[in-house]
């Protein structure tokens, strides 16, 4: 993957929550908590360093960069996590201020005439075919207006973890979608399957809240 802004960014706006989160959740101690983020900082750039380009309206590079910078963390610490503790590690360290507020300004669109419409932009797009690290999605409106479901067939996080050898520890990375739609505060958000769990897709549905209709 070429250099693009959002690696650094996302390196700039996560590291510091990353290596925190590494003693309150891992009870690692500062130097060591220091030496870990500076070895995974050059993971993460050779992880991507291996990926594909993504294509411009692509929408899901922010998904692989997050993915390539956790799994940068759990291949450079002492210990391998289990899938409860950096499940825990991977919300504590995402869910920063920034990104409380920008789920919350997400939130406020989510439901609006352009996002649907960028949602079905998305399923046709089908950058999985392509790019293997990506993802393919059917989108589907609910009958009572309600909301909607991205239903997603080809997963690129799955792909990238699956490569790395870190394939059991997908879930953690799943989860984050429940964190984001609470702190969007306008979806209560449901799941039924997950690629990463052995489902036949991953659904995520998103039913918008009463009192925002």
């Amino acid at each position: 993957m070429k250099y693009v802004p959002i690696q650094t960014g996302m390196w700039a706006v996560f590291a510091g929550s990353f290596r925190k989160n590494l003693e309150t959740v891992f009870d690692l101690d500062p130097k060591t908590a220091r030496a870990t983020t500076a070895a995974a900082k050059k993971q993460y750039r050779q992880i991507l360093r291996e990926l594909p380009d993504f294509e411009k309206d692509d929408r899901f590079l922010m998904n692989i960069v997050s993915c390539a910078m956790l799994a940068a963390f759990v291949l450079s610490m002492p210990e391998r996590p289990d899938v409860e503790h950096l499940t825990a590690y991977y919300e504590r360290s995402m869910m920063t201020p920034a990104m409380r507020f920008y789920c919350r300004k997400s939130g406020s669109r989510t439901y609006t005439q352009e996002y649907r419409d960028g949602m079905k932009f998305t399923a046709q797009f089908r950058a999985a075919d392509r790019n293997p690290y990506s993802w393919n999605m059917d989108y589907f409106e609910y009958p009572d207006g309600s909301g909607f479901e991205a239903r997603f067939s080809a997963c690129g996080i799955c792909q990238l973890m699956k490569k790395l050898g870190l394939f059991e520890l997908t879930p953690a990375l799943c989860h984050l979608d429940y964190a984001m739609a609470e702190a969007g505060g306008t979806t209560d958000f449901v799941r039924k399957y997950t690629l990463a769990s052995g489902g036949p897709y991953c659904d995520c549905g998103y039913h918008q809240k009463e009192k925002t209709r």
